[in-house]
C-alpha cells in the first residue's frame, strides 16, 4: 500500500474519529502539510466521500452523508442491516458496552445517505426484540446526534418535554449518555441554568448542532453514576411535598449534592425543596435529612399529613414513656457485648 494511500485512510480514520477537525490539526496528526491534507481530501472526495471544508480561522474539514454509501466494503442492504441492529441493540440495551453500541450507530449513520438512513428508521420501528420490557420509544436519529455531540464535545440545543408537559428549549454541553432502567439519559452541563442536568432522551426533539466545541467539565464515573441514580428517581410520587428550610440555596446544594437537584430560593435565606414517595413513611425519611438544627415547614397534603402526624405522636408517647424490663437473658446478652 502506498504512502499517500495509508495517509489517505489515517485521515479518514481521524474524520471518522470526530465530528469536526481544523485543518492545522489534521496536518500535525498525520505530519504534513495543511496543503497535502487538502489534497487527500480531494483524493477521498473522488473515492465517494462527502467532505465539507469550513473556511476561516476557526475552519476545517468535517464528514457529512453523502448520495451514496462510501465505499465501506459493504452493500445498501448490509449497512441497513447494521444500523437496524444497532438500533435496536441501543434502544434496548441488549449488549454490554452501550457506549461502544452508540458509537457505532452514530458513525454508521453520519455516512448514510438519506434514502437508506429513512429505510433504516423505518424497519427499526417495526423491529420489536421478544420477550423484552422496553422502555419509552427513543429516536435512533436523536440518540445519533447527541452521541457525536458527546463524542466532539460540541454544545448543542434541543426542545426538552418535562414529565409534567412544560416544554423548554436548552443549550447544554453534552457529557455522557447512559442507559438505566430502559431508558437513555443525557447528563449535561445547562449553560442557562450553569449547573449540571439530566434528560431523558425520549422527552428530546429538535436537537440542533452549533459546531461550538467546549472543554468537558472533570467527573468521575462515580459521578456519572450517581447523576444517572438521581435522574431515575426523580419521577412524580404518589405523595409529594414541598419543604421550605430556614437554608440559603447554596448552602443547600453543598449539603445534599445531586439531590439538591430540583431546589429553588425561596428567598435570600429560605429553599424550597421537592420530596416525595410512593407513601407517607418514603416522604418522612426524605424530611429527615433536612440538615439537624434547620426549621421548615411543609405542606404534606392530606391524608399523608394526618397518617404522619398520628405516627410522629405513637413515636413521641413510645420515647416518653418509661422503659419496659429488660429479661434477664437479653440483659446477660447485652452484658457479654459490652467491650471489656
Amino acid at each position: 500500500m502506498s504512502d499517500t494511500t495509508t495517509r489517505a485512510l489515517s485521515l479518514l480514520n481521524l474524520l471518522q474519529t470526530h465530528r469536526h477537525w481544523p485543518g492545522s490539526e489534521l496536518a500535525d496528526r498525520l505530519g504534513v502539510t495543511e496543503r497535502t491534507v487538502r489534497r487527500d481530501v480531494e483524493r477521498l472526495r473522488d473515492l465517494g466521500y462527502r467532505i465539507e471544508s469550513i473556511p476561516g480561522a476557526a475552519g476545517g474539514y468535517r464528514l457529512e452523508a453523502g448520495s451514496a454509501v462510501p465505499p465501506l466494503l459493504l452493500t445498501d442492504e448490509e449497512a441497513v442491516a447494521m444500523a437496524i441492529g444497532l438500533r435496536v441493540a441501543a434502544s434496548q440495551r441488549l449488549v454490554s458496552g452501550p457506549e461502544t453500541t452508540i458509537t457505532a450507530l452514530a458513525k454508521l449513520e453520519q455516512v448514510l445517505p438519506a434514502p437508506l438512513r429513512r429505510r433504516v428508521a423505518a424497519l427499526a420501528e417495526t423491529v420489536q426484540p421478544a420477550g423484552l420490557n422496553a422502555g419509552a420509544a427513543v429516536s435512533g436519529e436523536v440518540l445519533g446526534e447527541l452521541a457525536l455531540s458527546t463524542r466532539d464535545h460540541e454544545r448543542v440545543r434541543f426542545t426538552y418535554t418535562a414529565a409534567s408537559g412544560e416544554v423548554t428549549h436548552r443549550r447544554v454541553e453534552p457529557h455522557a449518555l447512559a442507559p438505566a432502567d430502559r431508558h437513555w439519559y443525557l447528563l449535561c452541563w445547562d449553560l442557562d441554568k450553569e449547573d449540571w442536568r439530566t434528560f431523558r432522551v425520549d422527552r428530546l426533539a429538535d436537537v440542533a448542532h452549533t459546531r461550538v466545541l467546549f472543554e468537558p467539565k472533570p467527573l468521575t464515573p462515580e459521578q456519572i453514576e450517581e447523576f444517572i441514580f438521581v435522574a431515575r428517581s426523580w419521577a412524580r410520587q404518589a405523595v409529594e411535598a414541598d419543604a421550605v428550610m430556614e437554608l440559603p440555596l447554596d448552602a443547600m446544594r453543598d449539603y445534599f449534592g445531586q439531590w439538591g437537584q430540583g431546589a429553588t430560593a425561596e428567598d435570600a435565606t429560605h429553599t424550597r425543596w421537592p420530596v416525595g414517595g410512593s407513601d407517607f413513611r418514603e416522604t418522612m425519611y426524605g424530611l429527615t435529612w433536612i440538615p439537624a438544627g434547620v426549621e421548615y415547614t411543609t405542606d404534606l397534603p392530606s391524608p399523608a399529613r394526618e397518617e404522619l402526624r398520628e405516627t410522629l405522636e405513637r413515636m413521641l408517647r413510645a420515647l416518653d414513656a418509661p422503659a419496659p424490663p429488660v429479661p434477664p437473658q437479653r440483659a446477660r446478652e447485652r452484658e457479654r457485648q459490652l467491650p471489656g
